[in-house]
């Protein structure tokens, strides 16, 4: 007997193919609602598998979730890697544009990744502080290989505090620019470029620590 013409087959998943879509709806799940929240059989109906089926790719909740944030956080740092041999000033703006592109296409994944530091459990809140640092050392062996930002390093022991507070700064700025406001794009951007070079800049006056006044 010919098959019914109105029947499609549904193609087999593969493993890859099949965690990719775990992960996109538990992206959104977590995005939505905090961590306690979330259950498991909520992300299996939602991709149309059984609960044992999930629990293989992922025993518990706790590891779904990291592996969220893990994927989020691969994202993030392939998409802003920095270009060798180009100035920190030539590339920040078109490297925020990348980001600022992620954050947008990418919404649910981006703030399901920054729940993770609210999360309760404290393992889901280390592999968030572990991608955190992974941010941040990228973006200080950038300045760090810079001609006019690599000296700051010798000179300035607060660099690295200062880079950790504009992650926070550009973290918050995003998370409000996808509530919905006024600013697009470009004007985030700026804004967030600005800020960056406004505190690894050494100010006017300023004189390293224990030196005397001339």
């Amino acid at each position: 007997m010919a098959a019914n013409p109105g029947e499609r087959t549904r193609r087999r998943l593969s493993t890859g193919e099949r965690r990719e879509q775990l992960l996109s709806v538990g992206a959104r799940l977590f995005s939505e609602s905090p961590y306690d929240e979330v259950w498991i059989e909520q992300v299996a109906e939602i991709a149309g598998v059984s609960r044992g089926l999930l629990y293989h790719y992922f025993p518990t909740k706790r590891d779904f979730f990291a592996a969220v944030v893990e994927r989020e956080s691969e994202r993030m740092l392939r998409m802003t890697a920095a270009v060798p041999g180009v100035p920190v000033r030539e590339q920040l703006g078109s490297g925020l544009d990348t980001y600022l592109e992620y954050v947008e296409t990418h919404a649910h994944g981006y703030r399901a990744f920054h729940r993770a530091d609210a999360a309760g459990d404290q393992a889901v809140r280390r592999v968030y502080q572990r991608a955190l640092a992974a941010q941040e050392r990228q973006i200080l062996a950038a300045l760090g290989a810079d001609p006019e930002f690599g000296p700051l390093f010798e000179k300035r022991p607060d660099v690295r505090l200062a880079v950790r507070g504009w992650l926070a700064f550009t973290t918050a700025v995003c998370l409000e620019w996808l509530r919905g406001t006024d600013f697009t794009r470009e004007q985030v951007r700026d804004l967030c470029a600005r800020a960056l070079l406004g505190v690894i800049s050494v100010p006017h006056g300023w004189r390293e620590p224990g030196s005397s006044v001339g």
